[in-house]
């Protein structure tokens, strides 16, 4: 398990890797591009390169995650048409990159009902992937069901996944503030999470986890990210995942709000403790 962070990329995707070493992360997450934008990026592959080599001599993983403001079943052409550019052009620069997986949020059907935007969602996956040749997958995130959101369920994502025409160019990123808003886990109930992910087979495509508490209650519907041991979900529950050999392996990174990324180091430093610690009886 390589815990990790969010680090931003706003002095170059190598400033970001070396940041990523500072704050003892053992892998972290960058946007591809601006988060509430689709403007193309322009890349510097010189810097990827740099920051490629980086990884590897601090053996840290990286995550990306595309921009939020696309939507996989939207019914609108011309959303559709830049969501499908957008998120091509994401899936590039995330592979230049070396990332293990390109986290995207899955559709909102945005009043045309779950069957038609979960239909319009594997279109849109299959219209993106038709042609992508890289070793970087794109992660399905569950979401917190704001909204008209799909992919609540984790049977809901390995549907959309085998629905696909490439399956396996397509994994899974679970993040715990969002299962825990959706009513899909609580910490009375991670061991049936971990039976239902095993069953489904989501775990076996399951690439990364989105370690987050929650601001908002459980099955709020409500997306709130908090640090640690400081919402809504706890410590001990978020600990389970940290000590679970079901999820060993896997890249474990820290979304929490943060005024200055110093704050993930100390943050890191816990979900080690966290995991070393025994669990109360």
């Amino acid at each position: 398990m390589q815990l990790g962070c969010h680090i931003s990329v706003a002095k170059g995707f190598s400033k970001a890797c070396q940041r990523a070493g500072e704050l003892g992360a053992e892998s972290f997450q960058v946007f591809t591009k601006n988060p509430r934008g689709l403007r193309p990026k322009k890349l510097n592959y010189k810097d990827a390169e740099k920051g490629v080599q980086l990884m590897k001599e601090q053996g840290i993983t990286l995550v990306a995650h595309t921009p939020y403001i696309t939507n996989l079943s939207t019914p609108k052409a011309d959303l559709h048409e830049v969501t499908v550019r957008s998120i091509k052009e994401d899936l590039h620069i995330a592979d230049t990159y070396g990332a293990v997986g390109a986290v995207v949020h899955c559709g909102k059907h945005v009043g045309e009902g779950v069957e038609a935007g979960t239909e319009r969602m594997v279109d849109t996956l299959n219209e993106i992937l038709a042609d992508y040749e890289g070793n970087c997958r794109l992660l399905l995130e569950n979401t917190a069901g704001q909204g008209s959101e799909l992919g609540l369920a984790i049977e809901d994502l390995v549907q959309i996944r085998e629905a696909t025409d490439y399956p396996e160019k397509i994994g899974f990123c679970f993040d715990t503030c969002h299962g825990f808003a959706a009513g899909a886990w609580n910490g009375d109930t991670f061991d049936e999470l971990v039976t239902r992910m095993l069953e489904t087979g989501y775990r076996e495509h399951l690439v990364a986890i989105h370690l987050n508490d929650s601001k908002a209650p459980y099955n709020s519907r409500k997306d709130r990210h908090e640090k640690i041991g400081q919402g809504e979900i706890g410590a001990p529950a978020l600990a389970q995942f940290l000590r679970s050999e079901v999820f060993e392996g896997l890249s474990v990174v820290l979304e929490t709000p943060v005024e200055q990324e110093d704050e993930y180091a100390e943050e890191i430093r816990y979900l080690h403790q966290l995991k070393e610690e025994k669990p109360a009886d």
